[in-house]
């Protein structure tokens, strides 16, 4: 499986390429390759490429992604993927480095080619259409390898760390973190928060406060099999019982002292001017 995601560089194609390149996440360079360009120039090849295009977008060139789920493919065979990839997205037409990044829990590929074609020295046209069949190429590679692959109509396009946030229950948690934080706001007190908050769907226990009550207070959100704690460890120091509760009453003070000003008090009326 192997999710991608694709952005425009409109300058320091030079900095993007040293940074792919790095000697210490590509297993001190072995892990980097290139087609009509040289790693070490490609910024200096691609401006050449470029000064002969007529068309007048900023874009000088492209860095496309291709990250692998954990686990599930070695250096080698991720950077041969990586290589296919970049020989079927651009046929032969456009420069590009690929390099294999291996120092993180995922494996993952970094793609730069430069945003004009060698042959016509015309513009890549990114676009929808163009990303989907990125994926689709993708995809077909990640079969061909035995690789699990996307299922269509599913989670297609989601980009990796949104999968991988998702994987890890991070994505859910700031939702939670959201619903919270907006029940604090329109609430005036703890119990009117805990209301709102199960409005909203979610299922609440150890809310209580006292000797033999629970140490946290837990949240399930609606479609959710397990509970998140409010603790510091999961969810955050301001998203505690104890805090919550902080947070609405200071919230409520704050409100309480703010004086009201009388706009119909003559004697706020500014008279310095007037003339006797």
């Amino acid at each position: 499986m192997a999710y991608t995601k694709i952005h425009a560089i409109t300058a320091t194609v030079d900095k993007a390429v040293a940074y792919i390149c790095n000697p210490d996440k590509t297993d001190e360079s072995i892990y980097i390759s290139s087609y009509a360009c040289a790693p070490e120039t490609a910024a200096i090849d691609f401006k050449y490429t470029l000064d002969h295009c007529r068309e007048n977008s900023p874009n000088k060139a492209y860095h496309l992604i291709q990250a692998f789920a954990p686990g599930e493919v070695s250096f080698d065979e991720a950077h041969q993927i990586g290589k296919e990839l970049a020989d079927k997205v651009l046929e032969g037409k456009f420069s590009y480095v690929v390099t294999t990044h291996i120092d993180k829990g995922h494996i993952h590929n970094h793609i730069i080619f430069c945003a004009a074609d060698n042959i016509e020295h015309n513009k890549y046209h990114d676009c929808k259409q163009s990303y989907y069949r990125i994926r689709k190429l993708s995809d077909e590679l990640c079969n061909e390898h035995n690789l699990s692959v996307i299922i269509p109509g599913g989670e297609r396009g989601k980009k990796y760390n949104e999968w991988q946030s998702d994987k890890n229950g991070t994505a859910w948690k700031t939702q939670i973190r959201k619903d919270i934080n907006a029940a604090i706001k329109a609430s005036s007190t703890y119990e009117e928060f805990l209301l709102l908050m199960r409005a909203k769907g979610y299922e609440i226990k150890g809310e209580a406060f006292g000797e033999d009550a629970s140490k946290f207070i837990s949240f399930r959100p609606l479609g959710k099999d397990r509970f998140v704690r409010g603790s510091v460890k999961s969810l955050g120091r301001e998203y505690t019982k104890e805090r919550i509760k902080e947070r609405i009453e200071l919230k409520r003070e704050r409100k309480a002292v703010i004086p009201k000003r009388d706009y119909a008090d003559k004697r706020l009326i500014d008279t310095s001017d007037e003339k006797f």
